[in-house]
C-alpha cells in the first residue's frame, strides 16, 4: 500500500507557518450504517466538493469484554467511481482497560484495523487515512494511546488519525496520545444526556468550538476540526423522563404518548464559524469535516444546498412558495416548494382563489388543515411544517364545480 499524497498534505509538515486569512478544505464523514442509492449518488453528485472522504467501516462493541466487530458493507464501486480520496473509520465502544500493548485486545484491534485495509485494497481502494474513533473515558488517555502507538506500526504507511473531544485537551494525556498519532480530529459537536424535555440543549456551542480550536492548536499535531450538520430527536415519556433518541435516517417512531423534541445543528451559528477560521485560524488547523454526507431521505440532517451554503461561510434562507396542479376538470393539487438553501420550520399557511366556481370538496395532507373561507377562497393550514432546501411536496387538494383559474399564494 503506497503512501497517499494525504500524507504530505495533511499530516507531513509539523513546522509552524504563519496563519493567515485562508479557505480551508473539506472533508466529509459518510457515517451512514446502510449504504442506499440515494446516498451513492450523494457520493457521486459531491465528489469534487470534498478532499476526502470518511467512511465508516466497522463498529466495535464488547460481549463480556470481548471484541464484537459490526462491518459496513460499503460500496467499493461508488467510492472508486466518486475518484476522491478514501479514508476508513474504525470506532470503537467504551472500553476501561486493561490496555497492554501485546494483550489479545490489542492484538485483536490490530487484526482489525488490517483487516478493513486489505479490504479495501482488494477492491482497488487507496486508503488516504485509517481513522479510530474511540469513547475513551477521560482517565484512559494513556491507555488509549497504547493501542493507538500498537495499531500505528501495524499498518505503516498509512496515515492514523482519531477523534478527540474538547473535554481530553486539559489533561497531559491528551499530548502524549496525539504526539502517537498522524493527526487528530477535534469533535465540536455532541449532546449530552437529556434531563427533561424542557432543558436546554446544544449540539455545537460556537464559543466553546472556537476556544477548544484556539487550544488545540497548542499541541503542536496537525488537526482538523468536525463540525455538525445532522440533529437529533429525542423522546420522553408522559412523566419527562428521557426514553431515547433517533440520530440517522429516517426519524424513529416512539411509543404513543412520547414528548418529542429535535434539537438541530445551527446552519448560520456553523457558517459564523467557518467565516471566522478562514480569518483566522491556528497554524496547525488543516481543515473540517462534515458530519454527515446529505442524501436524499434523510430527515435529521441538512440538504446539500444548506451545507453548500455553510460550507461557503453564508447563511442559508428559505425561500416558500407553492403552485397548483390541475390534474382532472376541476381537480387542484397543491405543492409547497422552498427554492431556498435554507430549511424552512414553523407556521405555514397557503391559499387559494378562484372566481365563477363552487368548492366540491378538498383535504390536507401531510399535516396540512384545510379550511374554507367563504365562497371562493381556502387556505391550507400547518403551524409546524419542515420543509427542507430544494424540496417539493404536495400538501392538498381540493376539486371546483367546473374549470376556473386559481390564483395561489403562500404566507409562511
Amino acid at each position: 500500500m503506497l503512501i497517499s499524497t494525504f500524507v504530505l498534505s495533511v499530516f507531513g509538515s509539523r513546522l509552524k507557518v504563519a496563519s493567515a486569512p485562508a479557505v480551508l478544505p473539506n472533508d466529509v464523514y459518510v457515517w451512514q450504517r446502510l449504504w442506499t442509492p440515494p446516498l451513492n449518488e450523494s457520493i457521486l453528485s459531491h465528489a469534487t466538493n470534498f478532499s476526502e472522504f470518511i467512511a465508516l467501516h466497522t463498529e466495535v462493541a464488547w460481549k463480556q469484554r470481548l471484541l464484537d466487530p459490526i462491518h459496513v458493507s460499503l460500496d467499493y464501486e461508488t467510492l472508486r467511481k466518486s475518484g476522491s480520496r478514501i479514508g476508513l473509520a474504525l470506532r470503537i465502544a467504551t472500553f476501561s482497560g486493561p490496555f497492554n500493548a501485546t494483550n489479545e485486545t490489542t492484538r485483536g484491534l490490530i487484526a482489525i484495523a488490517r483487516s478493513l485495509l486489505a479490504e479495501a485494497q482488494t477492491n482497488h481502494i487507496p486508503v488516504a487515512e485509517l481513522q479510530m474513533d474511540f469513547d475513551c473515558p477521560e482517565s484512559k488517555l494513556d491507555g488509549f494511546a497504547v493501542w493507538v502507538g500498537e495499531i500505528r506500526k501495524s499498518i505503516e504507511p498509512i496515515p492514523l488519525t482519531i477523534t478527540a473531544l474538547p473535554s481530553w485537551l486539559k489533561h497531559a494525556g491528551f499530548k502524549r496520545l496525539v504526539n502517537n498519532t498522524d493527526g487528530f480530529v477535534l469533535q465540536v459537536h455532541s449532546l449530552k444526556k437529556p434531563g427533561r424535555p424542557d432543558d436546554p440543549f446544544t449540539l455545537c456551542d460556537p464559543r466553546v468550538a472556537l476556544e477548544a480550536v484556539e487550544r488545540a492548536g497548542q499541541c503542536g499535531v496537525p488537526f482538523r476540526v468536525a463540525l455538525p450538520t445532522y440533529g437529533y430527536l429525542l423522546a420522553f415519556n408522559p412523566a419527562g423522563e428521557f426514553r431515547g433518541l433517533s440520530a440517522e435516517g429516517f426519524a424513529k417512531k416512539f411509543p404513543e404518548g412520547s414528548i418529542l423534541r429535535e434539537v438541530r445543528a445551527q446552519p448560520n451559528e456553523i457558517s459564523q464559524l467557518v467565516r471566522e477560521w478562514e480569518q483566522r485560524h491556528p497554524t496547525e488547523l488543516r481543515g473540517i469535516i462534515w458530519y454527515r454526507l446529505p442524501a436524499a431521505g434523510d430527515q435529521l440532517n441538512w440538504s446539500w444546498p444548506t451545507l453548500a451554503s455553510v460550507m461557503a461561510g453564508k447563511n442559508p434562507q428559505a425561500r416558500l412558495r407553492s403552485e397548483s396542479r390541475k390534474s382532472d376538470s376541476g381537480l387542484f393539487e397543491i405543492d409547497l416548494i422552498n427554492d431556498g438553501d435554507g430549511d424552512y420550520q414553523g407556521d405555514v399557511r397557503v391559499e387559494g382563489q378562484w372566481k365563477s366556481a363552487r368548492l366540491v370538496a378538498s383535504d390536507g395532507w401531510l399535516g396540512f388543515e384545510c379550511l374554507e373561507k367563504g365562497s371562493n377562497t381556502i387556505d391550507f393550514v400547518n403551524p409546524k411544517y419542515r420543509i427542507s432546501a430544494g424540496e417539493r411536496r404536495t400538501v392538498g387538494w381540493f376539486r371546483l364545480s367546473k374549470d376556473s383559474e386559481v390564483q395561489i399564494e403562500t404566507h409562511p
